[in-house]
């Protein structure tokens, strides 16, 4: 049994390198933040990073759904430490008419791009191990209305966490999920700004807010570093205590 871990030092993120998508905007921006402060260098990849966070090399236009496109943007790092499987779309429409395109676009980069990236992330993790994190949602978890493809991708990729964590561990992979609840982000901004929504949904949590993109950056943290390091296949749920509301 090793004992000797420094306490003190276990969140230190200090010569790791970490993967995150969409990175440019919302809680994938503050993940990226938050992982540099611990000392990681983070390579962020969105496909509509802004012309500022291009040149300050935060964040490189990527389209995650592009194996060889990932591939370029990532031949530079032989060696990657972290990957944070962020970047997500939500399209909502009716069940009865839901687009087959839109399904399409949703399961390519919610599901797909996520399965391509940890396997391309595990080769280049399996000498040292890692941490992988997917960040699914409540929607993994629960029944939403009017958003199939969301709630099916979601649902899958908690599972995908499972398979990978399984398959993984061999090499001292670690694979969790952060799942989110109502974060007040770009994705989220119709029912913000609908009054009678965003006073449901938060009275619908136990800390009688919204979550912040900065209130995602904890956990992830925790789950990047050694502090970690006997955790894998989980679920944490960042939702002010949404999921385990009662009455």
């Amino acid at each position: 049994m090793n004992t000797d871990k420094d306490s003190s030092n276990l969140f230190s993120l200090k010569s790791k390198i970490a993967v995150v998508t969409g990175a440019a905007r919302g809680n994938g921006y503050a993940i990226s933040e938050g992982l540099r402060k611990y000392g990681a260098q983070v390579i962020g990849l969105d496909r509509m990073s802004h012309p500022e966070l291009i040149e300050s090399k935060k964040c490189i236009k990527c389209d995650v759904t592009s194996t060889k496109d990932v591939a370029e943007c990532l031949k530079e790092y032989p060696r990657i430490d972290i990957l944070v499987n962020n970047a997500g779309v939500s399209t909502p429409r009716p069940f009865l008419s839901y687009p087959e395109d839109i399904w399409d676009e949703t399961y390519e980069v919610n599901l797909k791009a996520p399965f391509k990236l940890m396997q391309y992330v595990a080769n280049a993790m399996k000498d040292s191990g890692g941490s992988i994190i997917n960040i699914t949602s409540l929607n993994a978890e629960l029944g939403f209305p009017d958003n199939p493809a969301y709630l099916a991708t979601k649902g899958g990729l908690k599972q995908l966490t499972k398979s990978a964590a399984m398959d993984l561990g061999k090499y001292n992979i670690r694979v969790n999920n952060v799942g989110p609840g109502y974060i007040a982000t770009e994705m989220t901004r119709p029912s913000w700004e609908d009054e009678e929504k965003r006073k449901a949904r938060t009275e619908h949590t136990i800390l009688k807010r919204w979550g912040q993109p900065e209130d995602l950056v904890g956990v992830c943290v925790f789950l990047a570093s050694e502090a970690s390091a006997y955790i894998t296949g989980q679920d944490i749920y960042v939702d002010g205590g949404w999921s385990i509301k009662g009455l």
